[in-house]
């Protein structure tokens, strides 16, 4: 008796721990998998992501580290008796409704109540996860941090955009969140260019890591931009300035854990004028180049010539430094 009082959970075989996880709802696997590592393992199993019902999920669904299955985000709810008279009357001769294992009829995946969705290294989302977002009407956040599955054109496909019957895709999404930091070396598919289809109605983007630098080119169709906040990076000037040279409607710029590049004044060829960079930042500055003792150098800004050049461009800006610093050239 002694050593059944001294028992727990760690006694148990994986296979009986599965089916005891087996009977909890996605948020409580989400906090098992926080328990310890090996129940981290045990989430993971593909037995437990077969059929997941996100339907009684409401906020924020939060993934990380987790393997999802192929259809893990075509939800669809179960329709109730009344609903399945109102159905039977109104769709005489129509086509017949899908319906699950069990035989029963399933309805539209419109009605999840999730409203902001963070994945955070899930290496099984991809491409048709993604598409399949669309059909969730309140979906208005999504970040999505180390998913190296996600590419340009799986972006670009679900961009908020005009169609023949209005506006397709992920119309209601206001804050779209892409960063890569980790595996070094290894071959990433540059989502952020998916940034380039214009994406009607999204007011914040966060950039991180590896790709901000091609997501700052894209970003500059963003009519709609009001937020933008770029991390764990590095970056010139120059980069910034032309960038957002095109976002007008742009009331926020934030820096998070950026290095900046210093200045570098390439030498001008006799008989030819400055190059095009000088003379954007010149433009940029609004020739107060020569006013050094009209001006208060705020200790607070790791390049006092980026917040003057954007104050021109972005009058209505606040600019935000937050652990920054400038890169130290060696030579």
């Amino acid at each position: 008796m002694e050593e059944f009082k001294t028992c727990n959970l760690d006694y148990f075989p994986e296979n009986i721990l599965i089916d005891v996880l087996s009977f909890l709802s996605v948020r409580e696997l989400v906090r098992a998998g926080r328990v310890c590592t090996r129940w981290k393992r045990l989430v993971k199993d593909q037995r437990l992501w077969r059929l997941v019902d996100l339907t009684a999920w409401k906020g924020v669904l939060e993934l990380c580290g987790c393997e999802l299955p192929h259809g893990f985000f075509n939800q669809t709810l179960p329709t109730t008796p009344a609903q399945e008279r109102a159905e039977a009357t109104s769709s005489v001769g129509s086509q017949p409704q899908r319906k699950d294992q069990k035989g029963k009829k399933l309805s539209s995946p419109s009605g999840i109540p999730i409203e902001t969705l963070v994945l955070n290294n899930v290496p099984s989302f991809t491409d048709q996860h993604l598409q399949s977002l669309t059909s969730w009407e309140r979906l208005s956040r999504l970040e999505l941090r180390d998913n190296f599955r996600i590419t340009a054109n799986g972006l670009r496909s679900c961009a908020a955009k005009d169609g023949i019957s209005g506006l397709e895709g992920l119309s209601r999404l206001k804050l779209l969140e892409i960063g890569i930091t980790g595996r070094q070396g290894y071959q990433l598919q540059m989502a952020s260019l998916g940034l380039g289809a214009g994406w009607l109605g999204l007011e914040e983007l966060s950039l991180g890591g590896k790709e901000v630098g091609p997501g700052l080119l894209c970003a500059s169709r963003l009519k709609d931009l009001k937020r933008l906040c770029l991390w764990a990076c590095t970056l010139s000037e120059m980069q910034i300035v032309r960038s957002c040279r095109m976002l007008r409607g742009l009331r926020q710029l934030e820096f998070l854990d950026v290095i900046f590049q210093p200045r570098q004044c390439p030498p001008v060829v006799e008989g030819e004028g400055a190059g095009e960079e000088e003379r954007d930042s010149e433009e940029a500055a609004g020739g107060d180049s020569s006013n050094d003792e009209n001006k208060t150098l705020d200790l607070n800004d790791p390049i006092p010539s980026l917040r003057r050049s954007l104050a021109v461009l972005l009058p209505s800006c606040t600019l935000v430094f937050t652990n920054c610093s400038v890169q130290i050239n060696t030579d």
